[in-house]
């Protein structure tokens, strides 16, 4: 007789997880246990939804907390005494995301391949050569005791969750077959390192330039390449600082990908431009989208707190929000905080490297990385008095180019969450601006705004003074191009009620050429910039629905500048077979909406072409890379060629070339009915878990797959990879308006609140966030009480 497939099911729960989580197919798995379809979907079913935590009744615990929730699963945590609110604070986080902190925790400390296996090697070596989990630890040393006090309060909430679920750990625990180990203070520090590290490390906006000084013949082609696209829209205005420093070279460039996504939105209007007579804030971060958000949601409230928004996942403390008094939103700065220095190693004693015509021994140490499935991996890591040797972790296009090591503000002494702690409880936009003073990495643009009616932007972060600014690698040996000051908190930019009534950031230039100090940044485009000062300054009166019509707006400025020159070029060639993708794109309103043709047109016309770009002066191994830095000057050149970088007569044959190819590519992916080639059939959002390519098992956890409007450099924005595909962009929108009673904010995740792929939060605000239709989050305990669908009690054992 046939076994009973269900009592077998019961008794084989966590071989068959493991089962599927090593790889092995459904179907192989069903049938090795003598189980239908659908009584593997029954089965699967009941597994996701065991792991999801009540969120109701009463617990016995250390501290005594109240954890509200409403039906987003958003928690309203309340306490009185500050270890209990931060407990509360950890506990519920760790309801919805324990297996994220888990692997956010292995990310940052590099340990992730201990239980993925190989394919984690290099964002491992990444950790260990940058020694994340030392800087981690060593700034928990450092800590103030009331940081250390809520940090520990924080960890224990998390721990006190972990021993409560038992064998019922989120999913993802059994079918990768590990348990989690307790969580400590270092590690919520570790993993904000690694955020700074995602922010400001970005090696190729360095050997990208130097690449191209190899091998572009003149200074004028190097700089051709380096052209940026909008750079006259900066966030400080001309006349809001003093007079240049004779001997300061330039402060920064424009640059951009053409397909973009990492950045972000923000802005503040003041009350003489608004329905209330109070401020608006508006910040929608721009960040990998992915089934389980970066982002967690809460309310704070007690112990001086009252405060709500959103925090990155892993680490206490809200980065966006607001309280009772001040709301803030905040974008990449993108100023340099690092530098990778070219060295020279003595070819007679390896190890040495030249510095002021001494030859000094690097610091050697070892890394053995645990792997999965194989026998552990060693990494020798080499440190010079600039950094550690990064050759294995630049771009594969600049192996050649080493050694080159890295210094990085990162490693210098940081306390970024006393300082956002400090943020979550200022009463005025004044104490907001003094709480940024003693931030370090990353370098961000912060707006913000009071109820007395107050608007602020302060550039935050410790920026160095170099001898002179260029991109590219700096002489390793030379004692001059050392970092030896910082600008000061008061001298970098910053802005106070300017008599325009508004201020807005969108990752573009800090200021202008004659800031007094070398700002070394290398700022996205200006378009977003641009639209969201026309969209300001194209109404009177503000409201929040202005304001959140002002966040979907899909119009792509590069297309608007460029198309004339475009059909230009192309109707200069043999065009009389383009006649209907001239007329799509000559009718087309400059609208990255879903069902534009000539948004597909366009955007896949601009990949092919920025290829062209490349392929005019770089040889064909660099093109790919060279390729998507080149976005700048391939918008010029869609209008002029100024620089002759294409010879004499080839500007409008490669042109040629990048439609044809636009067309062969489009016919391919959609088909010949050229009618059908939507921009939301090719550039679609989907959520994809963090194991989603690992095997058909976690694929499921993915979600998504919906035609999105927007593209990489729209105020909307939704950056795409090589086959178009909605990767990064805004996953969090909030607006905050200092007039509404009660006070709160409106805010909606492109995912959701728990990472628990078998809870009803997990991605339920994307059809939400599709149509930025916004959730509010009060601050009063009135109408938190009356929107609560959850409630569970924690009280301090006697």
């Amino acid at each position: 007789m046939k076994p009973n497939p269900e009592i077998e099911v019961k008794i084989n729960d966590k071989s068959l997880l493991k089962k599927l989580g090593a790889g092995d197919s459904i179907e192989e798995v069903c049938s090795a246990a003598g189980l239908s379809n659908e009584q593997f979907e029954k089965w699967w079913s009941t597994q996701l939804a065991s792991r999801v935590p009540s969120s109701q009744g009463s617990r016995t615990s250390s501290a005594n907390a109240e954890i509200l929730r409403d039906k987003w699963g958003i928690p309203h945590i309340y306490a009185e005494r500050d270890e209990d609110l931060f407990f509360g604070y950890g506990y519920a986080m760790a309801q919805d995301r324990l297996w994220q902190l888990d692997y956010l925790r292995r990310k940052a400390m590099g340990q992730l391949s201990e239980v993925l296996g190989p394919s984690s090697l290099e964002t491992d070596t990444i950790s260990h050569t940058l020694g994340l989990t030392q800087l981690a630890e060593a700034e928990v040393r450092r800590m103030s005791v009331r940081t250390r006090t809520r940090l520990d309060a924080f960890s224990s909430g998390i721990n006190e969750f972990m021993i409560e679920s038992g064998d019922l750990l989120p999913i993802e625990f059994d079918l990768l077959d590990y348990s989690p180990e307790s969580w400590t203070s270092a590690d919520s520090v570790a993993i904000w390192a690694e955020l700074r590290w995602y922010l400001t490390g970005r090696l190729p906006i360095i050997v990208i330039p130097e690449l191209a000084k190899q091998t572009l013949d003149n200074d004028e082609l190097y700089k051709a390449f380096l052209t940026g696209e909008a750079e006259n829209e900066s966030i400080v205005a001309k006349g809001m600082y003093p007079a240049r420093h004779s001997n300061i070279g330039s402060v920064g460039q424009t640059v951009s990908d053409s397909s973009e996504g990492q950045g972000s939105n923000n802005w503040t209007i003041a009350g003489q431009l608004t329905a209330s007579g109070l401020p608006l804030v508006a910040s929608d971060p721009h960040i990998a989208f992915g089934s389980i958000s970066c982002w967690y949601e809460a309310h704070l409230s007690g112990a001086g707190f009252n405060v709500a928004g959103t925090g990155y996942a892993g680490v206490p403390g809200l980065l966006f929000g607001r309280n009772e008094k001040v709301a803030w939103g905040l974008t990449n700065n993108i100023c340099a905080q690092r530098d990778l220095y070219k060295e020279k190693e003595n070819p007679e004693k390896p190890g040495y490297y030249l510095y002021d015509g001494q030859w000094e021994q690097a610091v050697k140490t070892t890394a053995t990385i645990t792997v999965k499935g194989q026998s552990p991996v060693t990494r020798t890591i080499r440190r010079t008095r600039n950094g550690p040797i990064v050759d294995e972790i630049i771009p594969e296009a600049a192996s050649h180019t080493g050694p080159v090591s890295l210094r990085w503000m990162g490693e210098d002494p940081c306390d970024e969450i006393s300082s956002m702690l400090d943020m979550n409880r200022a009463n005025t936009a004044n104490e907001f601006r003094k709480a940024l003073r003693p931030w370090i990495v990353p370098t961000f643009s912060f707006v913000f705004a009071d109820s007395e009616g107050h608007i602020g932007y302060q550039a935050s972060g410790r920026l160095p003074i170099k001898k002179d600014w260029d991109r590219g690698y700096r002489p390793g040996w030379d004692p001059e191009h050392q970092w030896n000051e910082t600008i000061r908190f008061e001298e970098m930019p910053s802005i106070t009620d300017p008599s325009n009534g508004w201020i807005r950031s969108a990752n573009n230039r800090t200021a202008p050429e004659d800031f007094p100090y070398p700002l070394s940044g290398v700022w996205s485009s200006g378009y977003r910039a641009q639209r969201i000062r026309e969209m300001i300054e194209s109404e009177a009166t503000h409201t929040r629905e202005t304001v959140n019509e002002m966040q979907m707006d899909v119009v792509a400025q590069r297309a608007v500048d460029t198309i004339p020159g475009l059909l230009q070029l192309l109707t200069g060639t043999n065009a009389n077979n383009l006649d209907e993708e001239i007329n799509i794109l000559k009718n087309w309103d400059g609208r990255m909406s879903t069902d534009s043709v000539g948004a597909s047109l366009f955007e896949v016309f601009f990949a092919n072409w920025t290829e062209e770009v490349a392929a005019a002066r770089f040889p064909a191994n660099l093109v790919p890379l060279m390729a998507g830095a080149s976005s700048g000057l391939s918008t010029e050149l869609l209008t002029k060629d100024t620089s002759n970088w294409f010879p004499s007569g080839e500007r409008a044959k490669s042109a040629r070339r990048a439609m044809d190819k636009t067309i062969d590519n489009l016919s391919k992916d959609v088909g010949q009915d050229k009618s059908k080639w939507n921009w939301g059939t090719i550039h679609k959002v989907h959520l994809y878990h963090p194991l989603a390519q690992m095997g058909p098992i976690f694929s499921r956890l993915s979600r998504g797959g919906q035609g999105v409007s927007g593209s990489g450099i729209t105020v909307s924005n939704t950056g795409f990879d090589p086959n178009y595909l909605a990767v990064m962009g805004a996953n969090y929108r909030l607006i905050a308006d200092l007039s509404d009673d009660p006070p709160g904010l409106w805010a909606v995740d492109a995912a959701g609140q728990s990472g628990n792929p078998g809870s009803v939060n997990y991605c339920d605000q994307l059809d939400s966030w599709m149509q930025n239709s916004q959730h509010f989050i009060p601050l009063d305990r009135k109408h938190v009480d009356e929107n609560t669908t959850d409630k569970l009690i924690i009280r301090r054992s006697t």
